[in-house]
């Protein structure tokens, strides 16, 4: 018998949030990936874990009973690692800057783990946009930053890419477009679209609709997401959002579909920033030593 962390771990998020979509969002991976982890784990154990359905998946008795036991395999293991990580005594404070998409949809999870690996670093976030982000990095303000680091224009910062989120557009369950896999921008060009404006998204938007003879049919333009997906919800319009900060459901309940755009659509990179060539004091190094450790194998650019 062979399984891994990597499954216990999808295995535990998709039990905890009901949603193979939910838990790829809380683990800033894609959908995919779980759904073949946990494929293997089932073929591994010899039984099904959950029952699937249109409204997500939930345990099974097996599954309730394997629950258990990944629970008490993964406290282990984060009770080894933290034993380990404690010896090397990082304290004081590190100030991160962070987009608000980041704050959002990425770091909450990130934040709680690195709080209890290192009780003795005080972690000050700082939400604010990637202008006052790089120059802040550049004047020694912040000591490091989590944003979308295709968005970065300094030529004097280092970044790297810990996880893509693929972009695809939504529409609401009953839209006629729910019912294919994919669908063009020409076709998209021809439905009401809701415009994301935070975190540059309207920009980036328009980057790969420019490469088209193509635009958007512009309803609405707004910073909030919950806007944007009430209104696809409701059928008032279309949008081109990434996995990141999709969600199934609306706050009024109403179902929310995705399809894979057959035109280039880049994805949503997320990822580390620092100053290039700065002296990395130990809490810093620890705080992108756990993030690489995360991701596994993360996309530089400009290392340093």
């Amino acid at each position: 018998m062979s399984l891994s962390i990597k499954q216990l771990k999808y295995f535990v998020a998709t039990a905890e949030t009901g949603q193979v979509s939910q838990a790829a969002v809380a683990l800033s991976i894609s959908q995919s990936a779980i759904t073949t982890a946990i494929k293997d784990l089932e073929r591994t154990l010899g039984a099904e874990l959950f029952h699937r359905s249109s409204h997500g998946m939930e345990l099974n008795e097996a599954g309730q009973r394997f629950l258990s036991h990944a629970y008490d395999v993964l406290a282990k293991i984060e009770e080894a690692l933290s034993v380990s990580l404690s010896r090397r005594e990082i304290r004081g404070t590190l100030a991160v800057a962070a987009t608000y998409t980041v704050i959002g949809y990425f770091l909450p999870y990130h934040l709680d783990r690195l709080n209890r690996l290192y009780p003795d670093l005080k972690i000050q976030i700082y939400e604010v946009n990637r202008e006052t982000i790089e120059e802040g990095l550049l004047t020694n303000r912040y000591d490091i930053a989590v944003l979308l680091t295709s968005n970065l224009i300094a030529s004097d910062l280092a970044s790297e890419t810990l996880v893509s989120s693929v972009r695809r557009l939504w529409v609401a369950s009953r839209h006629p477009l729910a019912a294919i896999s994919e669908v063009s921008l020409a076709r998209i060009s021809q439905e009401p679209y809701i415009m994301l404006t935070v975190d540059e998204a309207a920009y980036t938007a328009l980057k790969y609709w420019n490469k088209t003879q193509y635009q958007p049919n512009v309803l609405l333009r707004t910073s909030s997401v919950e806007a944007v997906r009430s209104m696809v919800a409701n059928g008032q319009g279309v949008a081109i959002l990434s996995d990141m900060v999709y969600r199934p459901w609306s706050l009024e309940g109403k179902r929310i579909d995705t399809i894979n755009p057959s035109d280039p659509v880049p994805p949503m990179d997320v990822g580390l920033t620092w100053k290039r060539n700065a002296d990395f004091s130990p809490a810093v190094t620890a705080f992108r030593d756990y993030f690489r450790s995360a991701f596994q194998a993360p996309n530089a650019r400009n290392p340093a």
